[in-house]
């Protein structure tokens, strides 16, 4: 990425700020707001999110800003702390002035952090949460983006079935709702398709507790086994997974396989990887702006978008849309008219329900094949069949 796109500033006590200064004499820039996970357990998807804003910026800047003002955006790490995240948006709110703000990564963090946006209404679109938990609680300025969790192993469930593989192990970190919802929804769709968990088990430290949860699930040998959890746990248990040399017949995860430097990190143990994906870089993806996304987004960063920088970009543009179209900043007016919305953004459709949960955009299911990333699910998408 060139420097000179972005001034970046590092600030005491670890805090990260991005700012873009305005060149306009006359109008103060608009300020934004939002943290993201430089460290801790969040941080490998938070990166994409954070490139993906800074992305958006230097576009929008360029092109005059937003209602003729230039954007200076204001990033803190939260650390993937949701009590330091949720300290950071009343930092960005009352003391940086921010008129306009964005999620963190996360459902916990996205929870911790809207009490502060709904306490100030202040609109914000969720750009990483995929649990129900933070609408769950009669939020009225807050918007998701993410197919809920609970629906994003419906794929894999179904191809399964059709193998008829009818087994299944399930372990979970159970400290965040993002993997007790999509858990949930495992539970529910596996029932649906007929397909027997004999095995379900939670954990709360990794590292200590997988290496035991991987021999229970060795012994009890289901054709699947589905992890839901954050990429710390994720590579620790294809580590263990590589060592022991054991390997079911399907092997799923969410999160990092969509990354597209994972088969660098782990190795051959990719090879067939199953992951629920919300949009992958492929232009035959059908979304309006989608080769324009991935070559902005490349040549901008180096390297391809993950499904979470295409969330965190088309979270700007319905921004930028709701900003330009209603002509203000007024959070009344803009939460209004994205609440309203029937759109399609690079991501996919966006409409939500009266709650703000989103029920427009669908996940689909990708598996590493030699190396590349293809879709197996659901077929009229598919760039590859899927391979057990």
């Amino acid at each position: 990425m060139k420097l000179h796109l972005l001034r970046v500033c590092c600030l005491l006590c670890g805090l990260l700020i991005v700012g873009v200064p305005s060149t306009t004499a006359d109008a103060p820039p608009i300020r934004i707001g939002a943290t993201v996970s430089e460290t801790g357990r969040y941080a490998e998807p938070s990166r994409m999110i954070r490139e993906a804003l800074q992305l958006w910026v230097d576009q929008t800047n360029r092109k005059g800003g937003l209602l003729a003002r230039k954007i200076e955006l204001i990033l803190y790490d939260d650390k993937s702390d949701p009590t330091l995240a949720r300290t950071q948006y009343i930092r960005l709110i009352e003391t940086d002035g921010v008129e306009l703000v964005f999620s963190p990564y996360s459902t916990p963090l996205t929870l911790a952090v809207s009490e502060v946006t709904e306490a100030n209404q202040k609109v914000m679109l969720a750009i990483a949460a995929a649990a129900e938990t933070p609408w769950r609680r009669g939020a009225r300025y807050l918007f998701q983006l993410y197919a809920p969790a609970n629906r994003q192993f419906i794929g894999l469930l179904d191809m399964m079935a059709k193998k008829h593989l009818r087994t299944l192990s399930v372990l979970f970190d159970e400290t965040s709702t993002f993997n007790l919802d999509t858990v949930d929804g495992v539970k529910t769709w596996a029932q649906l398709y007929k397909i027997d968990i004999g095995l379900i088990k939670g954990f709360r430290d990794g590292v200590k507790e997988l290496p035991d949860l991987l021999a229970m699930v060795a012994e009890r040998n289901a054709q699947g086994l589905v992890l839901s959890a954050y990429p710390p746990d994720a590579y620790e248990l294809l580590r263990l997974m590589d060592e022991a040399r054991f390997r079911p017949t399907v092997l799923a995860m969410p999160i990092v396989p969509a990354h597209p430097d994972f088969q660098k990190k782990v190795g051959p143990i990719a090879d067939r990887v199953f992951a629920p994906s919300q949009w992958e870089p492929d232009e035959r993806i059908p979304f309006p702006g989608t080769r324009q996304f991935i070559d902005a987004f490349t040549a901008f960063t180096g390297h391809l978008p993950s499904f979470h920088a295409a969330s965190a970009y088309a979270g700007c543009q319905l921004l930028q849309g709701a900003v330009q179209r209603t002509g203000t900043l007024d959070h009344e007016k803009l939460r209004d008219y994205i609440a309203a919305l029937d759109t399609v953004t690079v991501l996919g459709r966006f409409k939500v329900d009266p709650a703000g949960l989103q029920v427009g955009h669908n996940s689909f299911i990708i598996q590493w094949q030699q190396g590349k990333k293809e879709i197996v699910w659901p077929q009229k998408m598919q760039t590859a069949r899927p391979l057990f």
